[in-house]
């Protein structure tokens, strides 16, 4: 097992899950804390991005506390009030001017004076997550925090915003804070960063550009690449002559026809996605890649996790 990439990439106290919108993001989040809980992690699965789908997918009730949805697996929604909420409790003054105009309304003051507030909020509780000496009273560490983060260019801003704090604050509470958490991020051996793509030409493309963008801005590499939803392998070429040999056939039967260009028409795609992945591993280089054939559900369920885990774990 210590060869296993799997073991490698859950070893890290904080793992990113990033993509753009509908190529099966939460779904591999979710496979990954489950994976990190079946071995044993106490692992938190944490939805940033404010999308409020952890308790519709689960099952359960999911809000702003940390509820346990499988055995050593839990799960959290960060909301930024809470988070602020947390923050305040250590700087009296405002928490003061929290509790007479309320901490969302203080929230809306203090992003309209402040860019990227919610981000530092956000990143901030999920630093806190994974920190083995945490700071909400009470509160039990994690061995693993697996982040469903917010589509692609929001995730930039959760990973760059430390930096920028501390570099703009220059001294005082909020830059310290700043720097802790963005050396945290840059940390190899405390966090990593998953990206998930569909194999096709427009997802690819903007998982290079995010790529590009988080080692530009952020300075952070990828560690894995999920190509996720991939149609079953092609037919060997001999097969698919046959098929088309018959099909130019004068005698065949319509039922026969339309299964035969069924056939075709899923080889032509199966080999479009062994296109798109070997481009991107000449792309990516050195950077692993892992790909799945199951697509992501309406409901998904823990079990259902469970065997997406599984093909997870094969992958790597």
């Amino acid at each position: 097992m210590a060869n296993n990439p799997s073991t490698a990439l859950l070893s890290r106290r904080l793992i990113f899950v990033v993509g753009k919108g509908g190529v099966g993001r939460s779904v591999t989040a979710g496979a990954l804390a489950l994976l990190a809980a079946r071995g044993g992690a106490r692992t938190i699965l944490a939805e940033s991005g404010g999308r409020g789908e952890l308790s519709q997918r689960f099952g359960v009730a999911v809000g702003s506390g940390e509820a346990e949805i499988a055995p050593g697996l839990f799960a959290i929604q960060i909301e930024t009030a809470r988070a602020l909420d947390e923050y305040l409790g250590e700087h009296l003054p405002l928490r003061m001017l929290a509790d007479i105009v309320g901490a969302t309304r203080l929230i809306g003051y203090l992003a309209a004076a402040t860019p990227g507030l919610r981000e530092m909020l956000n990143v901030g509780k999920l630093w806190e997550l994974a920190q083995p000496d945490r700071r909400v009273p009470g509160a039990s560490p994690y061995d693993v925090v697996v982040v469903d983060a917010p589509a692609s260019g929001h995730a930039l801003a959760l990973l760059t915003a430390p930096r920028a704090f501390a570099r703009t604050a220059g001294a005082g509470p909020i830059a310290r804070q700043g720097s802790r958490i963005d050396e945290f991020l840059h940390d190899a051996t405390s966090t990593a960063v998953v990206a998930v793509a569909r194999a096709e030409d427009s997802a690819i493309s903007e998982l290079l550009e995010l790529r590009t963008r988080l080692e530009r801005d952020a300075e952070l590499r990828l560690d894995l690449v999920v190509v996720n939803a991939l149609s079953g392998p092609p037919l060997n070429d001999q097969d698919a002559q046959a098929l088309r040999d018959a099909l130019a056939g004068p005698s065949l039967l319509a039922e026969a026809r339309a299964a035969i260009e069924l056939l075709l028409s899923e080889d032509r795609l199966s080999r479009l996605e062994l296109a798109q992945v070997a481009r991107l591993r000449n792309a990516l280089g050195d950077v692993a890649i892992a790909q799945l054939r199951r697509t992501e559900g309406d409901e998904l369920r823990v079990g259902e996790l469970e065997t997406l885990a599984t093909e997870l774990e094969g992958a790597l």
